[in-house]
């Protein structure tokens, strides 16, 4: 029996894929479901689609095997999740990094502000008196989810205006 063959011009199915895939600070939390489509040319039977469900509580850099249907010649696509930065948060590793702008009266005096975590909810802040402008404050805990277990951490840097008066003599 004749086996069908593409022609040379298609070209040859590529049997394993690698791709990153950029996922929200939130995703990494609550989980997300997400198609995996790929479209190569050289697939006679088109283009194919995966499902992928990044399961809560995922750590950036995990990677995801699928593997291919039978039609597109076998093999894997290998998915690896990365974060996206976001408004609030930059994000190195595991650990979230954010700024918190503080009057400059509570910057002399000290005490706590919050800001919002990770996941929505507010994260207390311990402001020590007399903090100087770039101090970095670690949170320890309220950052992505590690791969080998527990959480990063919560960088906040402190900013404010020193406050200037002028006095006329």
């Amino acid at each position: 029996t004749a086996r069908e063959r593409p022609m040379a011009s298609a070209g040859r199915i590529q049997r394993n894929l690698t791709q990153d895939v950029n996922l929200r600070v939130e995703d990494f939390i609550r989980g997300a479901q997400l198609e995996i489509r790929v479209n190569d040319p050289a697939n006679p039977h088109g283009s194919e689609s995966y499902p992928l469900e990044v399961p809560p509580e995922t750590a950036p850099g995990t990677r995801f095997r699928l593997p291919r249907s039978p039609d597109a010649g076998g093999g894997v696509i290998v998915v690896r999740v990365r974060a996206l930065p976001g408004h609030r948060f930059k994000v190195r590793g595991s650990d979230l990094r954010c700024d918190l702008r503080i009057s400059s009266q509570r910057a002399a005096q000290g005490g706590e502000e919050r800001v919002p975590g990770a996941v929505g909810r507010m994260v207390s802040v311990p402001i020590p008196p007399r903090v100087a402008r770039g101090t970095v404050i670690r949170i320890n805990g309220e950052g992505l989810p590690k791969s080998r277990g527990g959480r990063g951490d919560l960088l906040v840097r402190i900013t404010y205006r020193p406050e200037i008066r002028v006095v006329r003599k």
